[in-house]
């Protein structure tokens, strides 16, 4: 090093070459909330030159208490267009390209995996995962898939694992299952073995709801709060949903999902240049 830069720190630890290695990676993020926001953030100050970023969403209210993107300056913005805006910031150098899709089976055919260095799996439906790791073993692209981190208060409880090595975590679960009928052998994840917790507020409000709407009728009352917690759109739904239980707007906390995300960027950064 001649001269101190802004990534002159990381380049003690790794070296110029891998530090190359890094400005001419390109990855591709899908889900930019609580996790992914975080991955995003330290990929950037990493050096990481191309980043792909992939979510649909808005930045609203409810994520203030834990996405890195959100403020109430970004409120309304594309999640995708906040997190460009905050990347370029970082590192004006950098390539962001952002794409304002939710991830489906339908959409899938818009992203060229094999152009990936490595793929960030941050998105919250098991459908989307499930397809993100298809693409990514037809193309041979290293991916790295984030497991459940709603209902949680322990940030240490995370570990790096295959799927197949998991337990406890409800998503892992399904996972395992579905990635097994697909023939998928392995899935580097991230998850916890933390016992979810139960939302402490969802069955008054649910409650209420379908009291006021049609009184104690269970079948009814299933329905309403199903129907409520679509519309509130929050990340980690895809745990409920996918063991056969009411979907239920998860409680989530700052530490938690950034730990998550923090640690499938250090995977990441680590992979791309082989340590």
């Amino acid at each position: 090093m001649t001269e101190e830069n802004q990534f002159s720190r990381t380049e003690l630890l790794i070296g110029k070459d891998n530090l190359d290695r890094l400005s001419r990676a390109r990855v591709a993020v899908f889900g930019v909330g609580g996790v992914g926001g975080y991955v995003v953030e330290a990929l950037a100050r990493s050096g990481v030159g191309t980043l792909d970023l992939i979510d649909s969403d808005k930045v609203a209210s409810s994520n203030l208490n834990r996405q890195i993107i959100a403020t109430y300056n970004t409120i309304g913005q594309y999640k995708v267009d906040a997190a460009r805006e905050r990347v370029l910031s970082i590192n004006p150098q950098a390539v962001v390209n952002a794409y304002r899709t939710f991830y489906l089976p339908e959409t899938a055919a818009q992203f060229d995996f094999a152009s990936y260095d490595y793929v960030v799996d941050a998105i919250d439906t098991v459908t989307g995962k499930l397809m993100l790791a298809e693409q990514a073993q037809k193309s041979g692209t290293p991916i790295i898939s984030s497991m459940g981190a709603g209902n949680k208060m322990d940030a240490s409880a995370f570990e790096v694992a295959d799927i197949y090595e998991t337990s406890v975590c409800p998503l892992a679960k399904v996972m395992r299952r579905e990635l097994k009928k697909r023939g998928i052998r392995k899935l580097k994840v991230v998850y916890s073995k933390e016992t979810p917790l139960t939302p402490r507020t969802e069955d008054r409000i649910c409650g209420q709801a379908a009291e006021k709407a049609c009184g104690q009728d269970g079948e009814q009352t299933e329905q309403v709060c199903t129907a409520g917690n679509a519309a509130n759109g929050s990340a980690g739904n895809v745990q409920e949903a996918a063991v056969g239980r009411r979907r239920q707007t998860p409680g989530s906390m700052a530490f938690v999902p950034a730990v998550a995300g923090l640690i499938i960027a250090g995977e990441v950064v680590r992979d791309l240049i082989g340590m």
